[in-house]
């Protein structure tokens, strides 16, 4: 009983292997018939079998065998099953064939998953003669980035006839040759290999001839014609055999030679070489032309059966265009360059024959020394063109594969980068490189590597390629935009237009792209219980402040901003920067008359000034402010126009109006003086006041002298009398109820003290006058005041009692001594009669003794 195993059996061991193990082992079926069948020895077979798949597996190596002339488009493996893919998964996953420049022999099929044939395979173009002819390949997984190595071999088909280069051959033969002689046939060549090769001779009957067939030590077989029958030149001259070669393929191809046998005279001499077989080694890069060495042979014969001459025997297309063989001299040169890389070691077949025809043959074995002439090959594979700078180390930018054609030392190669890069050479399967990421990368401080490879390989001396890798550095939003400084200060001048612009901030991004596009923005606040977006806008795009609004200095005089600077990056980053706006005064102020002021009722007060007041009295004060800063808030004080302009003089500093010479009886009870008050901004601005100042030494003698004021001009003032008249009887009817609230009144008077003595500040001292009617009497009643100032150029005049002030700084001591002035409604008087304004005068000199 024998065991055959069967591919198609689903018992056998192939259901559980890789498909390459499985073609090879079962492509036809394996038989084993040597032995019995045991159980046992199964058990142990097919362990053995999956071992060496399961190494095969391990080696990443797929093996697949398929014949030559195939129609391309042909199967040649199921590239998908075997690497553990679905067939769609190919695209998906990037798997393709490298290749190294060489012409491609095979193809992936994406819809079945196979590797199948690029064109037709001519298996002896590609491997010549060799007993196995293999095509490695690499399979790159793409999104692995992994290499399986894919070995093909070619096997042989019966496509070639034997053929013996020329359809005639004449050999010459002496007549008086004995039986038994031998002479040489051509030989057929086939390029087929195994059984599909050259396997034997026929020969055409004929009965003076036979054929013979030698065996040589390479194994080639060697026609011979065998001289059966002695010849007999006179009976037959010339003898046509045909000499026939076949091959042991299905279908058998054969090929003919036509053998024409001349007989001659006896030559019974044929040459012979020197030497069986020559051995030479040249390197390969000798000269064109060089000759290589010389072949011998000798013949002892005599005349032309003792002429030598030479040539190649089979030889083929390779052989004839680089080798060269003189017939005549047995000189052999090179005709073409030689190559290492196309093959180390040449096998020719060289004859001498002599005139007659008789031949020897012997063998030159040439073997090709390598020189380190080929630069490594550098394949890039598979490339990243940019790469993110927060990638990690260890991130795969390149796969490439390197290649040197030499042999040996001259074949090793090794890459390298520079040192100062961030980035490293790992080898990975074979002869491939990854190019991988050392460290961080930032490109803020590289955007761009131009990355050499050097691939350099062992020869004498070294020979090397280099293979230029550009990659760019992405960028990610990870810097923030900065501004040049850690806070800015503004100015602009008040009364500004709106719309002006007033400063410019830019921040900068040293990231790139929408990375690095800053924009700007004001953080919300609130002025004087506005939003200050209100009063300043800024430029998005350039940064650019405006003002929103026409600055006043006396309102504001600061700005405090935030301004936001954030680039368009995912996510965003931002900076914040503070910026001070400071409003510049300028002159647009002119000088505020606090004192003396104008009664609300339209009517003008009176200073007093007694006649017996020495020069440099103090009358009375003008104060002013200006609500601008500065030089241009700086008053001047100067006396623009007087009724008498040598009486009075205006303090220039501190508005005090002073007696200028002694007062003398002929001095006009009334003295109008025009005060101007200017700053010292530019443009200067001015504002005047008008004084009146009666002149009398007491409050009788003024109201004595009421009726000697002359009544103004406007008709409209010719009934002034009349109204005071009025006014003072009015008086009179209201005294009693005067009475019944002084006390009232003295109360609040003393609450009032109070109250002024704790808020006492600012303009609380500056004198003021209260211009009322009935009022001012009462007023009057509560004050201590001394002088009394009168005006009659009105229709009206009143009475003044102005409250006391002893917080004035400006007023001088002097002034501050005198009483405020006290106006008496002409009116009044005029209305109650003389007998009136004694009663007055009378509660007013009581007041004063009081």
């Amino acid at each position: 009983m024998y065991l055959i195993l069967d591919p198609k059996d689903p018992g056998n061991p192939q259901a559980s292997t890789k498909g390459t193990l499985k073609r090879k082992l079962f492509r036809r079926g394996a038989v084993m018939a040597s032995r019995p069948f045991c159980p046992n020895c199964s058990r142990l077979i097919w362990i053995c079998v999956l071992l060496g798949a399961l190494w095969k597996i391990r080696a990443e190596q797929i093996r697949y065998s398929v014949p030559e002339e195939l129609d391309k488009g042909s199967f040649v493996g199921n590239i998908a099953k075997d690497l553990g893919l679905e067939p769609q998964e190919l695209a998906k996953r990037g798997v393709r064939i490298v290749s190294r420049g060489r012409t491609q022999l095979f193809a992936l099929n994406p819809r079945s998953g196979s590797l199948v044939t690029a064109g037709r395979i001519d298996r002896e173009e590609l491997c010549d003669r060799s007993p196995k002819c293999v095509v490695n390949l690499e399979i790159l997984l793409e999104d692995k980035v992994k290499i399986f190595g894919v070995e093909v071999e070619i096997i042989d088909v019966n496509d070639n006839a034997p053929d013996f280069g020329a359809e005639q051959r004449e050999i010459k033969v002496a007549e008086n040759e004995n039986p038994g002689t031998r002479f040489p046939l051509p030989e057929a060549f086939d390029p087929d290999i195994g059984i599909n090769s050259l396997q034997g001779y026929q020969l055409s009957s004929n009965v003076h001839f036979s054929l013979d067939v030698q065996s040589g030590t390479d194994e080639i077989k060697y026609p011979e014609l065998v001289l059966e029958h002695a010849l007999d030149r006179e009976e037959e001259a010339v003898h046509h055999l045909i000499l026939t070669a076949f091959d042991g393929g299905n279908p058998v191809y054969s090929g003919t030679a036509r053998i024409l046998v001349t007989l001659v005279d006896t030559n019974d001499n044929a040459p012979v070489f020197t030497q069986p077989e020559y051995h030479i080694s040249v390197r390969e890069n000798v000269t064109v032309g060089s000759r290589l060495l010389t072949v011998k042979a000798t013949d002892p014969d005599e005349g032309a059966n003792g002429e030598v001459t030479y040539s190649f025997r089979k030889v083929r297309d390779k052989i004839s265009q680089l080798f060269q063989l003189n017939s005549l001299t047995g000189d052999i040169t090179i005709l073409g360059g030689l190559d290492y890389e196309d093959s180390g070691f040449y096998d020719i077949d060289v004859e001498a024959h002599d005139g007659p025809g008789l031949r020897a043959r012997s063998k030159v074995l040439v073997t090709i020394l390598d020189v380190n002439d080929n630069a490594p090959e550098v394949t890039v594979t598979s490339l990243t063109s940019s790469i993110q700078e927060t990638s990690s180390p260890g991130t795969v930018i390149a796969l490439f594969n390197v290649h040197d054609s030499d042999s040996g030392e001259n074949g090793l190669v090794t890459c390298s980068i520079l040192d100062n890069l961030p980035f490293t050479l790992e080898k990975t399967y074979g002869n491939y490189y990854r190019l991988l990421t050392h460290r961080a990368l930032d490109r803020e401080e590289v955007s761009e590597y131009n990355i050499t490879v050097t691939a350099t390989d062992h020869g004498t001396p070294p020979l090397s390629t280099e293979t230029y890798i550009s990659l760019n550095v992405a960028d990610v939003n990870d810097n923030p935009p900065a501004f040049p400084h850690a806070s800015y200060m503004a100015y602009i001048p008040e009364n500004n237009p709106r719309g002006a612009s007033i400063f410019s901030v830019t921040a900068h991004d040293p990231d790139s792209n929408q990375n690095s596009r800053v924009t700007y923005s004001l953080a919300e606040d609130t002025l004087q219980g506005s939003p200050l977006s209100t009063y300043v806008s800024i430029n998005k795009d350039t940064g650019v402040l405006y003002a929103l609004q026409s600055f006043d200095y006396e309102q504001v005089r600061d700005l405090q901003l935030l301004v936001t600077a954030s680039d368009s990056g995912d996510p965003p980053l931002s900076t914040n920067v503070s910026v001070s706006i400071f409003v510049l005064d300028q002159n647009d102020n002119s000088p505020e008359i606090l004192y003396p002021t104008l009664p609300t009722d339209g009517s003008m007060g009176v200073e007093l000034a007694p006649r017996s007041a020495e020069p440099g009295y103090l009358v009375t004060k003008v104060v002013a402010v200006d609500r601008d800063s500065g030089q241009n808030a700086w008053l001047s004080y100067r006396l623009l126009k007087a009724s008498d302009p040598g009486l009075f003089a205006v303090g220039l500093h501190t508005g005090e109006v002073r007696t200028a010479r002694a007062l003398l009886d002929r001095d006009a009870l009334k003295q109008s003086l025009v005060v101007a008050v200017q700053d010292h901004g530019q443009p200067p601005l001015s504002a005047t006041v008008t004084l009146t100042v009666a002149v009398a030494d007491s409050i009788p003698d003024i109201l004595t002298d009421l009726g000697s004021l002359k009544p103004s001009v406007d008709p409209d003032d010719s009934g002034l009398t009349l109204y005071l008249v009025v006014a003072v009887a009015a008086v009179s009817c209201v005294f009693l109820a005067f009475v019944i609230v002084l006390l009232a009144l003295r109360l609040r008077r003393w609450h009032m003290s109070h109250l002024l003595q704790a808020s006492g500040s600012g303009l609380a001292g500056v004198p003021a006058s209260q211009f009322v009617g009935v009022e001012g009497v009462r007023a009057f009643l509560q004050t201590y005041s001394h002088e009394v100032s009168l005006t009659a150029d009105s229709r009206r005049s009143h009475v003044i009692f102005p409250q006391p002030n002893y917080a004035d700084t400006l007023i001088s001591q002097e002034s501050c001594e005198k009483s405020e002035p006290l106006l008496i409604s002409q009116d009044l008087l005029e209305t109650k009669g003389e007998s009136s304004l004694n009663q007055v005068s009378q509660i007013l000199i009581h007041h004063q003794e009081h």
